[in-house]
């Protein structure tokens, strides 16, 4: 439950970021408040547009009957691969996106002309609601009734918790700066991204394409187990597992040897780019 409350949490603050700076423009601008309606049309027709993409997923594994199993590893990869390009971009362009977003919604009000606004909004909303499909693609299409249920709820309490935290970094960084808010959820989501990872690798094992090579290296559970319901929500976030094979501790060091590989290369060229 963990990982959906945290997913759901992130991804809708991020849209909501988006979707405020939008509103809080067109509040304070007398020509922007016509593009209200585009505005909350775009939101409901990124909405649609995520709801859209989970049904086409599931459809898909359904479709994939004999190979569900490769399916379903593809998508844990993806979803690695996507929160690293979303740490990424959001590093890339956290610190201009408000300058970017408030210029072009300036252009869009001096032409009277608000598509390009619902066009916004509809992408920043089904980025991250589909963002948040491919995340739990995995655990969703493995749940039952009961722990469907569960995690509907976890993502229900990580929307308002989303809601609550937009509020408190409205306040100007009395109380939690932007800033200090993606620097910890960056690392949060690149703990969150090698734990997929690792399960990828741990699934390929189960199917036989890679070998365990020594299973298990070791044995910590009596420090945390990772079927506890604390050692459960840790491993789920951070990829702890306290029997591991040497096979997944070698796959989720390269991980981190590639993310630490990409931000030096990232900061590299920066640097030229200066």
């Amino acid at each position: 439950m963990g990982q959906v409350l945290f997913i759901v949490w992130r991804e809708s603050v991020e849209a909501l970021l988006v979707v405020g700076i939008l509103n809080a423009w067109m509040n304070q601008n007398a020509a922007g408040r016509a593009g209200k309606p585009y505005l909350w049309g775009g939101v409901a027709l990124g909405l649609a547009l995520a709801v859209a993409l989970a049904v086409a997923l599931f459809a898909a594994g359904s479709l994939m009957a004999g190979a569900q199993d490769y399916f379903q590893l593809g998508m844990v990869f993806v979803a690695a691969a996507l929160i690293v390009q979303m740490v990424l971009w959001m590093r890339e362009h956290g610190r201009t996106l408000k300058k970017e977003l408030e210029s072009g919604l300036s252009e869009k009000a001096a032409s009277n002309n608000w598509w390009g606004v619902t066009v916004l909004a509809a992408l920043a909303i089904a980025r991250e609601g589909s963002e948040c499909v491919v995340f739990l693609y995995g655990m969703l299409a493995e749940a039952n009734g009961v722990e469907l249920a569960k995690m509907a709820g976890a993502g229900a309490f990580g929307l308002l918790l989303a809601f609550f935290t937009f509020y408190l970094l409205q306040l100007g960084g009395k109380v939690l700066s932007w800033r200090l808010f993606f620097r910890v959820t960056e690392i949060m989501l690149l703990l969150l991204g090698a734990s997929l990872f690792l399960s990828g690798v741990e699934k390929l094992i189960s199917l036989d394409i890679l070998p365990a090579l020594v299973d298990p290296l070791w044995d910590s559970s009596a420090l945390l187990d990772d079927m506890s319901p604390f050692g459960g929500v840790v491993a789920s976030l951070t990829g702890y597992r306290s029997h591991p094979a040497l096979t997944s501790l070698i796959g989720y060091a390269l991980f981190w040897a590639a993310i630490w590989a990409l931000f030096q290369w990232r900061n590299r060229r920066q640097a030229i780019s200066a």
